[in-house]
Parts: structure tokens; C-alpha cells; sequence
């Protein structure tokens, strides 16, 4: 017996016989819907007293058969894959509707969400007889409206209702020249990023003061974090609420536009600015087909395409893996994977169990590894405090300029480029001062605002490399417009990393970035100084204000009468070399 689908609790042996037949029905290339289908599905309709319809595929078979209640039908799950680009799913939808209303809004959300060909609707009359045909399909940006249709906000065309027995247009060349239109627009569509095309997505509370500065500001930090990750950003949606949606983040409806949206722009990703719980990133990938991330999956992504030293490398698997774990007792899809309870009991491990085990595994044995690796930073700590070497630290938010910094002061060919984490390992080089001392000039990686948890614990050793310094250059962008927000994210992080009592340097990165008028109020400031990584001859005032910062190390050192001294009192550049850690 053939599958019915949908409503069919208290359906009697009548109703379903009549369901049943409608499997025989056969669709020609030319016909959106033969007369004997549309009048097969109003008798089932009349008969069961709920809409009924049909999925037909454009081979003229049909796939499924719905049941739903007097106002509305719930298609049955026909596969998350998206159709190929350009291209529609090859199915149509034909339903009644019980009381002569036209497509509502379920239904055009439907063709647009699941890329149907065709949603048409048969409007029946009082007594469930065929009285007209209305239909709708998926038009692209900038396409002539067909004469006699109603374009419907640029992403679909409505045809009014038309009198039962109407000559209908071509089935198969309409759905063959839009396709062909889509086509054709996708294709001229350069994908300029590696890893496809995103819509950036921010949910805030409209109480909270500032409310949609806020969400600008974000959404400008998770498009460059987006760039960073080779993923090019298409288009943004910011929607303020009452209050966020727990299942959803965004409310239904607004979903569903972005979802329009997305199919619109051939957007292959969601990216939300928000940490969605394992339950929020199933929830919202079950509503759009499309990938979610989140900001945290975002930064992961980037650090563990930026990780160079084995290190690092472990310290973002650590991360992922801790991310990752939680979320392992979400279902991707339908049956996609053994979850336990009903279906998934027995004597052995269920896959999700066998996963979970494997993961908690890998987790230890990273944190055994990476335990060991701290060791060994904590020996080269103890080598520098032997020969009394003093360190200074560079810290600060991420593209603030550090490792340019680095560079300029060490000519240390370390990576610096215009982008969030682009240096993402610490690096340590040898400095000279003025005076001939040398020091150890530490490179740390940049802090972000809500740095993901997992991140900020597995690499918790790694910013603690600035715990034993002499000297903290706290970097600041001085032409970036959320220069204050950045310092009080520095300080809360420095505050955690409990660095609060370390002497610290306030230095003011790209002021030739800056006006005249803005510049002399940093100038003001006695306690920073201004600088252009990018310029050499801005480099002196900063040298002599970190020998003056260092000036009762220094004097100590110059005393010391141990074997690694020159004459000069000036450490071996070898050894500081070796200290350094290139």
C-alpha cells in the first residue's frame, strides 16, 4: 500500500481508498495539473474534509500525497539536500483549499524555502467542486513579470485565480526558462572567498541603550572575522526584539525571510553573532537547509586555520573538541545517526555513544600533550630568570598592530596582515635598547571581545607567557572607532589572566591614521605613547620610554657578574636568541 502522508488520523477506509488511488494519476511535461488529478484530489479533499495534495515530480510521477487539516498542509520531509545552483527540486505542489482563499503565506514560504518549481492551489466551491487555479514559482532578481502575474516582493510571481478548465501555459518551458535565468545569474556571481557566501545575522534587545550602535559595531567585528575566514559576506539582517527567541534567536517569520533572503543572494551559510546553544543551531538549521555557525564556530575556524606551531595546533583542537561535544546529541537530519532511546536500544554503544567516547579520549590525551608542552614553556621561563633576562609583552586586541610592531622593533619577518588573528602563535625576539641592554620582546595573541570560553581556556597558558614580564605594551588602535570598547575588553582579560599588578606601557598604534585635532588629544595623554608600526622614525620616543619603564631591571642586570655577560654588560645575543624561542 502506498505511503499517505500528513493528517490521516481518523480517516476512514473510504477517504484513504480515494488517497490511494491518486498515486495512479500521470502529469504530461506540458501541464501544471491534468483534470483528472485536480478532480481526484478534490473528491479525496471532499471526502476527508481536509486539504489534500500532492508532490509531483517533473516526470509527470507522483512522489507524495498529503493530508492536512481544513486550513493548511504539512509537506513531509523530502530531503535537506538543496537542489544544484540555478536549479529547483523538480517537484510541484498541487493542494486544495476547502473555503476559495488564494496562496497563503505558508505556501509561498514553502516554494521559496524548499526551491519548489510550482505551488498551485485548486480553490474548491462550497459543495468540493473544482472552481479555479492559482499558482505561484520563484523568479530571479530583475525578471519581466509574466503578463497577468503579480510579482510578490522580487522573489516570486503569483497568477491570480483562473476559471477551472483554463488553458494553462507550458508546465515544462516556464520552469525550463526560469531555471535557465537562474542559471545565468549565479554564474555571473564571482564567488570572491574560498569558502562560498554568507548573510551575517545580529539579534538584539531593543531596551538595552544603544541597542542598534551596538549591533552595527558587531556586525562590522563579525564581518572582518568573516574576511578572515575566507568567507565572503553578502549581505547583513539586524532584528531587534523584545526579547531574543530561545528556540529560534530570530522569530519565525523573520527566519523565514532570511531564508528568502539567502536563496535570493545564493548564500550557502547563516553566520549569527551570538553563541546559539546546541538545541538554537539544530533548531534554525532544520527551519533554512542552510549551515548555521555561530561567532564562537567562527573564531574556532580562524585559529585553526592560523595555528602554525604543533602548540597551537593542539591548543584549537582542544577547543573544538570542548565546543564540539556538547553538540553531539544533535540529530543533523532525519535518521541521520543513532541518538539512543526508541530505535536506538541494545547491548552495544549507539553511534552517538561511540562518538562521544572517541572525543572524550582525544580530549585527554590533548590535554596530556599540551600539559607536557606547558612544561616545557615554563622551563624556558625559568632559563630567562636565571640570566635575569627582562621580557616585554605585547599585548592588546587582535589587529591592533602587534606583530607589525614586533617587526619594526626586532626586523623579526614575522606574518602581519590586515586581518583579525593573523598572527595567532607567540612569538619571542631579541631587542635591542638604546643603551646597548637587550630584552626579550614577546608577541602574544589578540584578545576579542566574548572570546569564546573553550578558546580562552585551552590558550589560557599561552597568554599567560605575558605573566612573567617586566613590561606590558598594552597596543591600542588609535584610529578605530571602538578604541574604548577594545580597552575595556583588554583590561577584563588582563584582569582574568590576573596581569592587572604587571607594570604596563599605554602604546597608541596608526596615528597617522588620524586628523591633527585627534592626535594632539592622545598627545595630551602623558602616560602613552604615539606610534606607527608602519613607521620607523615614530619608533625612538617608544625605545627610550621602555628603558626608562625598565630602568631598575636594567640597573640590576648591569651589577650581575654571571657567565652569560659581556663586557658591556649586555646579555650574549646568542644566548637571548636561544631564550627567545625563534
Amino acid at each position: 500500500m502506498p505511503d499517505i502522508y500528513g493528517n490521516t488520523a481518523g480517516l476512514g477506509p473510504s477517504a484513504l481508498r480515494a488517497l490511494e488511488r491518486i498515486y495512479r494519476r500521470r502529469v504530461p511535461p506540458d501541464s501544471i495539473a491534468t483534470p483528472e488529478l485536480v478532480r481526484s484530489l478534490a473528491d479525496a479533499s471532499r471526502e476527508a474534509g481536509r486539504q489534500v495534495g500532492v508532490l509531483v515530480h517533473r516526470s509527470g510521477v507522483v512522489d507524495y500525497v498529503v493530508v492536512g487539516t481544513s486550513t493548511g498542509l504539512m509537506l513531509p520531509d523530502i530531503g535537506r539536500l538543496r537542489a544544484a545552483q540555478g536549479r529547483f527540486r523538480a517537484l510541484r505542489l498541487v493542494h486544495t483549499h476547502l473555503f476559495n482563499e488564494g496562496l497563503t503565506h505558508d505556501d509561498l514560504t514553502d516554494l521559496t524555502r524548499l526551491r519548489l518549481d510550482l505551488v498551485c492551489a485548486v480553490l474548491l466551491s462550497p459543495g468540493g467542486d473544482p472552481r479555479s487555479l492559482t499558482w505561484a514559482y520563484n523568479v530571479p532578481s530583475g525578471h519581466k513579470r509574466a503578463e497577468g502575474a503579480e510579482s510578490r516582493g522580487g522573489s516570486y510571481e503569483v497568477v491570480p485565480p483562473q476559471p477551472w478548465g483554463r488553458p494553462q501555459p507550458h508546465f515544462g518551458q516556464l520552469i525550463g526558462a526560469l531555471e535557465d535565468e537562474f542559471s545565468r545569474l549565479s554564474k555571473s556571481r564571482t564567488i570572491e572567498a574560498k569558502d562560498g557566501r554568507a548573510i551575517l545575522v545580529h539579534v538584539g534587545e531593543k531596551s538595552h541603550p544603544g541597542a542598534m550602535r551596538r549591533a552595527r559595531s558587531r556586525m562590522d567585528e563579525l564581518a572582518s572575522l568573516a574576511h578572515t575566514a575566507g568567507v565572503e559576506v553578502i549581505d547583513r539582517i539586524i532584528q531587534l526584539r523584545d526579547r531574543i527567541d530561545p528556540k529560534l534567536v530570530l522569530g519565525k517569520g523573520k527566519l523565514e525571510q532570511v531564508v528568502i533572503r539567502a536563496i535570493d543572494l545564493d548564500a550557502e551559510t547563516l553566520i549569527f553573532d551570538h553563541d546559539l546553544s546546541p538545541a538554537q543551531a539544530s533548531g534554525i538549521a532544520a527551519h533554512t537547509d542552510l549551515k548555521v555557525i555561530d561567532r564562537s564556530q567562527l573564531i574556532l575556524d580562524i585559529f585553526a586555520q592560523r595555528a602554525e606551531t604543533r602548540d597551537g595546533k593542539l591548543q584549537v583542537e582542544l577547543a573544538q573538541l570542548k565546543y564540539t561535544l556538547p553538540r553531539l546529541g544533535q540529530r543533523d537530519d532525519a535518521l541521520s545517526r543513532l541518538t539512543g532511546g526508541i530505535g536506538g536500544r541494545g547491548p552495544g554503544e549507539t553511534t552517538l555513544e561511540i562518538g562521544r567516547r572517541r572525543a572524550r579520549e582525544r580530549l585527554n590525551r590533548l590535554e596530556r600533550q599540551l600539559t607536557q608542552l606547558e612544561r616545557q614553556r615554563s622551563e624556558r621561563r625559568r632559563r630567562r630568570q636565571q640570566v635575569d633576562v627582562p621580557v616585554v609583552a605585547i599585548v592588546g586586541y587582535t589587529n591592533a598592530g602587534k606583530s607589525t610592531l614586533l617587526n619594526t622593533l626586532t626586523r623579526a619577518g614575522v606574518l602581519a596582515e590586515d586581518k583579525l588573528f593573523a598572527t595567532l602563535d607567540t612569538r619571542s625576539r631579541r631587542l635591542e635598547l638604546p643603551s646597548g641592554a637587550h630584552v626579550i620582546l614577546t608577541d602574544t595573541v589578540g584578545f576579542i571581545r566574548d572570546m569564546p570560553k573553550d578558546l580562552f581556556a585551552a590558550f589560557r597558558a599561552t597568554f599567560e607567557e605575558a605573566a612573567d614580564a617586566n613590561l606590558l605594551l598594552e597596543l591600542i588602535d588609535a584610529s578605530d572607532p571602538e578604541e574604548a570598547e577594545h580597552r575595556r575588553t583588554t583590561q577584563e582579560l588582563l584582569d582574568r589572566l590576573e596581569l592587572r599588578d604587571v607594570p604596563r606601557l599605554r602604546v597608541f598604534n596608526k596615528v597617522d591614521r588620524l586628523d591633527e585635532a585627534a592626535a594632539e588629544d592622545l598627545a595630551f595623554d602623558e602616560d602613552a605613547v604615539l606610534v606607527s608600526a608602519l613607521d620607523r622614525s615614530t619608533i625612538p620616543p617608544l625605545l627610550a620610554r621602555i628603558e626608562e619603564a625598565l630602568g631598575a631591571s636594567l640597573r640590576r642586570r648591569a651589577t650581575h657578574d654571571g657567565h652569560a655577560w659581556t663586557s658591556s654588560g649586555s646579555t650574549d645575543p646568542e644566548l637571548l636568541d636561544e631564550l627567545a624561542d625563534h
